[in-house]
C-alpha cells in the first residue's frame, strides 16, 4: 500500500501513543469478523467513527501502521474501526447472498454491528460515520453503502468493483468472480442501482456521499470496474452520469477528479494500476474530516 508524500510526511512527524485494541464483545458477529479499534489519547465530543477496510492478504495491524487514518485520528479527535477478514487469505465476502443483503447475517452485518457498538461505547456522531475501503476492502465498501445505507454518510472506494459484481452463482462464501475482476460486467444505471437496491429492499431514506478512485491502469480489478460503479451510484441518486465538474491535475498532478454534485465523485489517475496511492488530505476534506 503506498501512501501519498503529504501522508508520507504526517507519518514521520505525527506518531500515535494510544494503540490499536481488539474488541471481542460488539455484538452480533454471525461471520467471525474482527474487530480492531483505535482510540486516540484525547476523542473529541461526539466524535466521528471512520471504518477503515484492508484488502486482500491485509490484516487489520497491517491496515493501521500503513495507512494514514490512526495518524490523522490523534490530530483530529476522531475514532478508527479496523475489521479484519476472518477467511485464509483475508478477502472479504462479497459474492453472497448473506453479506449482499441487509440483515443477512454475513461480513457486511458484522461490520455494521462495529459500527453501532463504538457508537454507543463513545457516544459518537451518528450522522458522522464513514467508511474507506482498498480493494477487497472497497469492494466492501461498495457493499456497505448498498446493504446498511442508514450508517454511513459518506463513502470512499479506492480501487474497487461495484456492489453486487462479484456475486456468486454458487452463492459462495469469499468467492472469486473473474468475469467482473476482469472489468467484462457491464450494466445500464438503472440495473445497477436496482442491483443496490435489492441489498437492502424498501430502504427509503438517506443514502451515503460516495467517492469512487481508480488507477487507469488497474489490471488486478480492471479500470473498467470504475465506470460501473460510477454508473450504479449515478443511478442510485437517479442523476446523470455526465459529470457536473471536471477538475484536471486534482487533487494531485496527473489526477483528474470528477463531480456530479456534491453526491458522487470520481478520482482517477491513468498512470497508476492496482496500489494508486491513498492521497490523504483528499480523503479528509471528503469525509469533513
Amino acid at each position: 500500500m503506498k501512501l501519498s508524500c503529504v501522508a508520507r510526511v504526517l507519518a514521520c512527524l505525527f506518531g500515535g501513543r494510544a494503540s490499536l485494541q481488539q474488541v471481542t464483545d460488539f455484538g452480533y458477529n454471525p461471520t467471525n469478523v474482527k474487530m480492531y479499534i483505535y482510540v486516540p489519547d484525547t476523542i473529541k465530543p461526539n466524535p466521528e467513527i471512520l471504518v477503515a477496510v484492508h484488502y486482500c492478504g491485509g490484516m487489520a495491524q497491517a491496515f493501521f501502521q500503513n495507512t494514514p487514518f490512526a495518524l490523522l485520528a490523534d490530530q483530529k479527535g476522531y475514532i478508527v474501526i479496523y475489521p479484519e477478514s476472518p477467511y485464509g487469505g483475508t478477502c472479504w465476502d462479497v459474492s453472497s447472498q448473506a453479506t449482499l443483503t441487509h440483515g443477512g447475517g454475513g461480513n457486511s452485518d458484522s461490520i455494521a454491528n462495529m459500527v453501532t457498538y463504538a457508537l454507543d461505547t463513545y457516544q459518537g456522531n451518528p450522522s458522522k460515520v464513514f467508511l474507506f475501503g482498498v480493494s477487497s476492502g472497497a469492494m466492501m465498501a461498495n457493499v456497505m453503502a448498498a446493504t446498511h445505507p442508514e450508517l454511513f454518510n459518506a463513502i470512499i472506494a479506492h480501487s474497487g468493483v461495484p456492489a453486487g459484481c462479484f456475486v456468486s452463482a454458487y452463492n459462495e462464501v469469499n468467492g472469486w468472480n473473474g468475469t467482473c475482476a476482469t472489468g467484462n460486467v457491464h450494466n445500464t444505471p438503472e440495473v445497477w442501482a436496482t442491483v443496490a437496491k435489492n441489498m437492502y429492499p424498501g430502504y427509503y431514506g438517506a443514502r451515503p456521499r460516495m467517492m469512487i478512485v481508480h488507477g487507469g491502469a488497474d489490471t488486478t480489478l480492471h479500470y473498467n470496474n470504475y465506470n460501473e460503479t460510477i454508473k450504479q451510484w449515478a443511478g442510485v441518486f437517479n442523476i446523470s452520469t455526465t459529470p457536473t465538474e471536471t477538475k484536471p491535475d486534482t487533487p494531485e498532478q496527473g489526477y483528474t477528479t470528477y463531480n456530479w454534485g456534491t453526491q458522487l465523485k470520481g478520482v482517477y489517475n491513468p498512470s497508476y494500476g492496482h496500489d494508486i496511492p491513498i492521497v490523504a488530505s483528499d480523503d479528509m476534506e471528503f469525509f469533513g474530516l
